[in-house]
């Protein structure tokens, strides 16, 4: 079972994934973010708390404020002094090859996923 942070400035994306991470993916707990900054501050004051920790983070890559550019830019500075590895994952509406390319420079995203979200891909990746 694992525990997954959903960053997303969609309320009904973050429902929808929901039911389909708890239903295909086995997740033991979704917990929706629309603010990535708030995330971030989450994950440092956790950082040493493995136990508090996603095992996996969806991060949406448009959104209003502070986007998952910017969260992604935040965790590239904290993510080597977190407890345990967490697998980051872009999920974007985005089919912009600048936004695949510009993910690849993040060494820590495992990987670029155009929504929605696939049944098969949450069977694979948790359960």
């Amino acid at each position: 079972m694992s525990k997954v942070i959903l960053i997303d400035d969609d309320p009904i994306y973050h429902r929808i994934s929901q039911i389909m991470m708890k239903e295909y993916g086995h997740a033991e707990e979704v917990i929706s973010s629309t603010d990535g900054k708030a995330t971030l501050n989450y994950l440092i004051e956790n950082k040493e708390k493995e136990e508090r920790l996603p095992d996996f983070i969806f991060v949406d890559l448009n959104m209003p404020e502070y986007s998952g550019w910017d969260f992604l830019n935040g965790y590239r500075k904290i993510y080597q002094s977190l407890a345990k590895a967490i697998k980051v994952y872009i999920v974007s509406s985005s089919v912009d090859p600048n936004d695949v390319r510009r993910s690849k420079t993040y060494s820590f995203v495992n990987s670029f996923i155009i929504k929605p979200l696939k049944k098969e891909f949450l069977q694979g990746l948790l359960a």
